[in-house]
């Protein structure tokens, strides 16, 4: 049964939805259908303006119902393979900043995680904020020591407000789920789950400090990329400190040209960054829009906010460059075969049918000039065209297409001519190069060596013991198969003895009835039928054979 609160609250998700013209899911999914007719009489229903387009009404309503409802609908922005592309493109701009909660919360929630004032882990502490969103907040502080680093805080009670906010998303996701017509294509219960497991790891902020460390480990040393030091003693669940980096904001071009920096340079390098993480680590940052991202004196890129990661196993990555380069070679056969092979598509699926459907799409965006190609919509296009051919939602493919698309953007707001192909296609091929061949022998050796000199001393005694344990086997074997042969014969045995001592029951019992027909018989001995004497002496010889003889 719905409690009082979460009445009121889908009674208020209707009023906005309602207010910015989108009556038409208010009464779709059968939430609060009435209220659709009621609002007629609203005074600021009269004033509204239709002739905004759907996604930016729909956007605008995300934002008035609160931080919990921005963040689904950035996480719908990433799923163009189910809404259109002109919602896709209009969610993504949702902008996840919320009013700052006060700096006395803040040092209040740091002292709880901490069991200990403030001033016995830093020297200072600015009370105003850097940056504020839905979740956490961060401040600038200093270590006793003296390093400048940044403090990131769990909003106060966050727990119970995401909670809430979840729990009618269910509600809501049901609703659609049963009655509106897209709502068993969607699946919105199972969007709501996804969303429901990211926002959460969220709320353990330990998880993005792991992430970030092992990204930091696997660009040690990078000339283009780095990665802030975690400072995991004084990192909590609701509290996580780390370095502080200075650089410029990559969305502001006017102050990287006057610092000198090489656009051209800076944009290949971001791909390479991306292509680096999916193909060679398999672990990718999976939240770099500009706002995640500084540019340094030099032109290094350094990324922060970890808390939106991806990861592809071997295989994705194999099928993935198989993909890519069947795009850049334009041999959609490859790419078709690629989706089968993986298991991305049904089994039944006919290949020559899928590399037409993938022509279809691909061959008008190659009729333009390479530097007007968005290799990140055509990979969007390509997941729908997909979904035709019953392909199942793969969450990582998911994170790597959004991903790719903010680095293409991004890499073109940052050199317009950018040819993304010129910089990925050499850097896939190398890869794939190193996955067959001798290479990819030398290395796998490489990796298995160490295991390979702990397994090696014990191989002699392993194999005694396997060939000790075939030998008893075969023994037993042979015992049990004697055994067998044995209890057969036995069987057999009784099997026989019980027929031959039926039959002289039986004869037996034919001599007692014929002595029973007295003066019946023709020829008698001592006063009985000779044929009982036959059949009596028969009966008895055959139950002298059925008797065991002791073996």
């Amino acid at each position: 049964m719905m409690r009082p609160s979460q009445f009121f609250r889908l009674l208020r998700i209707s009023q906005v939805f309602a207010k910015h013209g989108l009556d038409d899911f208010v009464t779709a999914i059968h939430l609060f259908r009435p209220y659709r007719y009621v609002s007629y009489l609203m005074p600021w229903r009269w004033r509204r303006s239709m002739r905004k387009p759907r996604g930016k009404r729909l956007r605008e309503a995300l934002e008035e119902l609160g931080p919990v409802f921005v963040k689904f609908g950035q996480m719908l922005s990433t799923r163009p393979d189910l809404i259109s592309e002109d919602l896709a493109n209009e969610l993504s701009k949702l902008q996840d900043q919320v009013p700052p909660f006060s700096s006395a919360s803040a040092k209040s929630v740091i002292e709880h995680a901490y069991e200990a004032p403030l001033d016995r882990f830093f020297s200072s502490f600015e009370s105003t904020p850097m940056a504020s969103a839905s979740v956490a907040q961060v401040h600038p502080a200093t270590l006793l020591n003296g390093t400048d680093v940044v403090v990131k805080v769990l909003r106060p009670n966050i727990q119970n407000v995401i909670d809430r906010d979840i729990e009618l998303l269910y509600t809501v996701a049901r609703l659609a789920e049963k009655y509106w017509e897209e709502g068993p294509r969607l699946r919105p219960v199972d969007i709501v789950d996804e969303y429901n497991k990211t926002i959460h790891n969220e709320l353990d902020l330990r998880m993005e400090a792991a992430n970030a460390s092992q990204l930091r480990s696997n660009f040690e040393g990078s000339d283009i990329i780095y990665v802030p030091e975690v400072y995991w003693d004084v990192t909590r669940k609701d509290v996580m400190v780390m370095e502080r980096i200075h650089g410029i904001p990559i969305r502001d071009i006017e102050a990287l040209r006057a610092a000198g920096i090489d656009m051209r340079t800076l944009a290949h390098n971001g791909v390479e960054i991306f292509f680096t993480q999916a193909f060679r680590d398999g672990f990718f940052h999976a939240d770099m829009h500009p706002g995640n991202i500084f540019v340094s004196d030099s032109g290094q890129y350094r990324a922060v906010d970890f808390g939106i990661m991806g990861t592809l196993s071997d295989d994705d990555k194999r099928y993935l460059a198989e993909n890519f380069l069947g795009f850049f070679n334009r041999d959609y056969r490859a790419v078709a075969e690629a989706h089968l092979t993986a298991g991305w598509v049904p089994a039944h699926t006919k290949v020559d049918e899928f590399e037409a459907a993938i022509r279809t799409v691909c061959e008008p965006i190659f009729a333009k000039p390479i530097s007007e190609i968005s290799f990140g919509k055509l990979v969007v296009q390509l997941f729908q065209t997909a979904r035709r051919f019953e392909m199942p939602i793969q969450p990582q493919l998911v994170l790597l297409q959004k991903t790719l698309l903010n680095i293409e953007g991004l890499g073109r707001q940052l050199y317009p001519q950018l040819d993304l192909w010129e910089t990925a296609k050499p850097f896939l091929e190398k890869w794939m190069r190193r996955q067959v061949g001798p290479a990819a022998f030398r290395d796998g050796l490489k990796r298995e060596l160490p295991k390979w000199g702990r397994v090696l001393p014990e191989i002699p005694t392993l194999a005694h013991g396997l060939l000790r344990k075939l030998h008893d086997d075969e023994t037993a074997s042979r015992r049990q198969t004697d055994e067998l042969a044995r209890l057969r014969k036995t069987l057999l045995a009784n099997h026989r003895r019980q027929f031959v001592g039926t039959v002289g029951a039986v004869l037996l019992l034919a001599a007692a009835i014929l002595a029973a027909l007295d003066g019946y018989a023709p020829l008698m001995v001592h006063d009985m039928p000779l044929s009982t004497w036959v059949l009596g002496g028969l009966g008895v010889g055959f139950l002298l054979l059925s008797w065991p003889n002791g073996k």
